[in-house]
């Protein structure tokens, strides 16, 4: 009877949920990491005594610190640091564009030497924030896909949704039909993550939708903290319009879609090489 009391007890289903829910918690946060440093970097700008130090340029120094922090302690690797700054680079254009005198989507109203074309430096790293979140997640919750499309669909949608963020100023917006496609392609594809043990999944689509929600929160959080500016916060902080909600879902496609094809060409190359090595 003694070693039948000892066997361990299988755990019911609300537990399993609340050991699952938790470790998805943890390791979502522990993915933010960057992306979390760097709100806190936008608070802290707006309460420190910078001196002659303008905001943007200390927010600039601050997310090149955190960069180099997290390369040398390898929370991210050099190959992930190549992608992000992939992302800085788009980011950083279409900064650019949207703060144009002729559109105007929102500015940079404060004065700083790392801005060009009336954009500081540090705004490209939101960009690759979201990068360096899906690429933490993808590895700390060991994801994976199945029924993933083609190239021949997934990178033309990829190019369709950026180009879409210029084009659309001039001619007809085509977010919706976009979007329409992103869930036609990618009707079949699951993604798979494992919060502990057992792996679970959700459609691909939904993915884009539950990111790029909490990324809109964020979008309210940075603006609080005068991150930029939009033009109806001009005389104070306002919620962030919810049309925002799904350019940045579309945004989180880019970003995922990018990353995905990338990891497959990579492992592509891995193979191929494996394949030479045995038949050397």
């Amino acid at each position: 009877m003694t070693s039948a009391l000892a066997l361990p007890q299988p755990a019911g289903p609300f537990t399993t949920f609340c050991r699952e829910f938790l470790a998805f918690g943890l390791k979502e946060a522990r993915a933010c990491v960057f992306a979390g440093l760097f709100f806190v970097v936008l608070g802290l700008s707006t309460k420190l005594p910078l001196g002659s130090l303008p905001r943007y340029d200390f927010i600039l120094l601050m997310a090149l610190a955190i960069q180099a922090i997290l390369i040398s302690l390898r929370v991210e690797t050099w190959d992930e640091v190549k992608t992000i700054s992939l992302f800085h680079l788009l980011g950083f254009a279409l900064e650019v564009f949207k703060t144009s005198p002729a559109i105007h989507s929102w500015a940079y109203p404060e004065f700083a030497y790392s801005k060009v074309f009336g954009v500081p430096f540090y705004s490209g790293f939101m960009y690759a924030a979201v990068a360096s979140y899906l690429m933490q997640a993808w590895r700390l919750l060991d994801v994976r896909l199945t029924n993933y499309p083609s190239y021949n669909l997934s990178l033309p949608l990829c190019l369709g949704i950026y180009l879409n963020f210029f084009t659309h100023h001039f001619i007809i917006d085509l977010r919706w039909p976009l979007a329409a496609a992103t869930v036609f392609i990618f009707r079949r594809t699951r993604v798979y993550f494992r919060p502990i043990g057992v792996a679970r999944w959700m459609p691909l689509p939904l993915s884009f939708v539950l990111i790029g929600f909490f990324i809109w929160l964020a979008e309210n959080i940075a603006t609080f903290f005068h991150a930029w500016q939009y033009p109806h916060q001009k005389h104070g902080w306002a919620m962030v319009d919810w049309g925002k909600f799904s350019s940045w879902s579309l945004l989180v496609i880019i970003s995922f879609i990018v990353i995905a094809d990338l990891k497959h060409y990579k492992t592509h190359l891995q193979h191929k090489a494996d394949r030479n090595d045995a038949a050397a």
